[in-house]
């Protein structure tokens, strides 16, 4: 009989080397990852890790990165369920605003009730981030959650 383990969420932190392997292979950014990956969580399926998301704080502001789901577990809602573990980090973290950077689902965002801003529009301490400053290209499209909606939308 199998050992079948559902899939479950926890902090990111014993995964480094699979989370860059993941990040890497959906052509995420991997060289600006923080040294510790204590507001990372990972999805796990059987040992698997199969998904990640991060949540970089600067004060009152957090910025949503790296989440990436491996293409054989998509359509899941497992997305959905790291993007609802985020949304705890940030109420614990006393967040008002979420924001993120895009270049392939905005539509996937929206849908979780992000809204599509400006560079201008974004604070000046997450504009100062390396995914802001100079990782993600000027191209990549900018939306804005406020926390307190986050859980009425996922």
């Amino acid at each position: 009989m199998l050992n079948f383990k559902p899939m479950q969420i926890e902090k990111a932190d014993n995964y480094r080397d699979s989370v860059i392997a993941l990040l890497t292979s959906e052509k995420l950014p991997v060289g600006d990852l923080p040294a510790s990956l204590e507001n990372f969580v990972v999805a796990l399926e059987n040992g698997e890790l199969i998904g990640v998301a991060g949540l970089e704080v600067y004060d009152e502001y957090g910025l949503l990165r790296s989440l990436a789901v491996k293409s054989d577990f998509r359509s899941k809602g497992i997305a959905g369920k790291l993007l609802r573990r985020i949304d705890a980090l940030g109420k614990l973290e006393n967040l008002k605003e979420l924001y993120l950077l895009t270049e392939t689902a905005p539509a996937y965002f929206t849908r979780k009730g992000f809204d599509r801003i400006t560079r201008s529009d974004v604070p000046a301490k997450v504009q100062l981030s390396s995914e802001f400053s100079h990782v993600c290209p000027a191209s990549a499209i900018v939306m804005k959650k406020v926390i307190d909606t986050i859980n009425t939308k996922l």
